[in-house]
């Protein structure tokens, strides 16, 4: 199987460039599974229904998200309509939507895609790892589904790797999202997990992680929050990961970053 994985959409630089790149960059890696992380896509902070609605007609077949889910408050109705809009499993019992989906890809096969949140440095939630762990033993590879994805959106890249080599022959992919800087430690592990501490943002580079560099670099100077943050307007990098799997025991065979576009080096299949 053929995934393509898409870092972080931050603000209308991200979606523009997502949206008009992912059909081509679709067909030309003959994706079989697309999956896009779209939680800062509304201005830098929260996703939209419209906006998952063009994300999907563009080509990703699942949309995950993280610690801005719920900045805005349309999305919640929607995420109990659209399985395939997923937000973090390990937020308390009784959130609204769903922390996973599974997903029919091209011949006959099914993939599951988890989306998770770290807790160090960031919120206090539920623990990732057991919910990860009870998803990835309900869905064995290579019988229940034919590939497994999950996007642990953290901030530290210990609690990054700690998840994936926890779950190394157990996923096919597991891959960071959150930081939106591109990590050079795309690889895959001893038993057959391919993995990225993270996988970079969709967005303009020529930035503070996408918002604009003037009022995000004001905040470290002065220790002011209320300077006012909006995404930079720049063209866009599309960063993210491909990966091709055996079908028989869904892992890694092959693994390239991708960055297309915007500031930085191009890399891809």
């Amino acid at each position: 199987m053929n995934i393509l994985f898409l870092g972080d959409v931050v603000g209308r630089a991200g979606r523009d460039a997502l949206t008009a790149r992912l059909p081509g960059l679709r067909a030309r890696l003959a994706a079989d599974l697309v999956v896009v992380n779209g939680e800062n896509a509304s201005h830098g902070f929260g996703l939209a229904p419209d906006m998952a609605r063009a994300f999907l007609a563009a080509g990703a077949d699942v949309i995950t998200l993280g610690n801005h889910a719920w900045d805005r408050k349309e999305i919640i109705p929607f995420l109990e309509e659209e399985r395939r809009v997923i937000r973090p499993l390990n937020f308390p019992p009784g959130t609204p939507g769903h922390g996973f989906v599974v997903v029919e890809v091209p011949g006959n096969r099914k993939a599951l895609v988890v989306n998770a949140m770290g807790r160090l440095f960031m919120e206090p939630l539920d623990d990732p790892f057991r919910g990860v762990q009870a998803l990835l033993q309900a869905h064995p590879l290579g019988r229940a589904v034919q590939a497994a994805v999950v996007d642990i959106h953290a901030e530290a890249t210990s609690e990054k790797q700690a998840m994936a080599h926890s779950f190394d022959g157990l996923a096919s992919l597991v891959i960071g999202t959150h930081t939106h800087v591109p990590t050079a430690d795309h690889r895959i592990l001893p038993g057959g997990t391919a993995y990225q501490t993270d996988a970079g943002m969709c967005g303009d580079y020529d930035s503070v992680i996408g918002m604009q560099k003037g009022a995000a670099s004001l905040r470290f100077w002065r220790r002011v929050p209320s300077e006012k943050l909006g995404p930079a307007e720049g063209e866009a990098t599309l960063c993210g990961l491909f990966v091709e799997t055996d079908d028989a025991t869904g892992l890694a065979r092959r693994v390239q970053a991708i960055r297309l576009g915007g500031a930085l080096e191009a890399a891809g299949p």
